[in-house]
């Protein structure tokens, strides 16, 4: 088997979870979810827990943010090396416009490497949240045709290890 081969299978497997070209409730919160782990949302987010939170907080909410930076200087190297073009799709014309690659996932590794450092820095009442969070992130990002399923997984691989080597250097 060779490497289109693979894309061919890539390609029919992604268009049976999608589901961006259907007016429906799902469509709304495919979209939701789909926007829920960009990089904006998730900075402001983790500054405001900076500024109005104490000593232990601080420290948190600037890992996470460091993390954040590293996992997407990493996607952002990957995307310009590999180049692979973004699945055909109406919806989500500002992902389309200022990023045209597909591979990896920056929204699945994002939210699976935020989902790991939850689970080894806390709080511990967010890792359910976010356990749940991060799958439903990564499918949404295939469903609302922004990714093939490997740019998603290939997130999720990058995600875990990002996050463990962030438990790992900063412990």
């Amino acid at each position: 088997m060779n490497l289109e081969s693979l894309l061919e299978i890539d390609r029919r497997w992604s268009a049976k979870i999608s589901f961006a070209e259907r007016p429906a409730a799902m469509r709304s919160i495919g979209a939701l979810l789909a926007h829920s782990g960009d990089s904006w949302f998730w900075g402001a987010g983790l500054a405001a827990v900076w500024v109005i939170g104490d000593g232990p907080w601080k420290l948190w909410a600037s890992g996470l943010l460091i993390a954040i930076f590293v996992t997407a200087l990493i996607v952002i190297a990957l995307k310009f090396l590999i180049r692979r073009r973004r699945p055909e799709g109406t919806w989500g014309s500002f992902y389309r416009r200022t990023d045209p690659h597909s591979f990896p996932s920056g929204h699945a590794a994002r939210a699976v490497m935020l989902s790991v450092l939850v689970l080894g820095w806390g709080p511990l009442w967010l890792a359910p949240i976010l356990l749940i969070w991060a799958p439903l992130v990564t499918v949404s990002r295939v469903a609302m045709d922004l990714h093939y399923l490997s740019d998603a997984l290939a997130g999720v691989v990058l995600g875990i290890a990002v996050g463990i080597g962030a438990l790992l250097i900063a412990g």
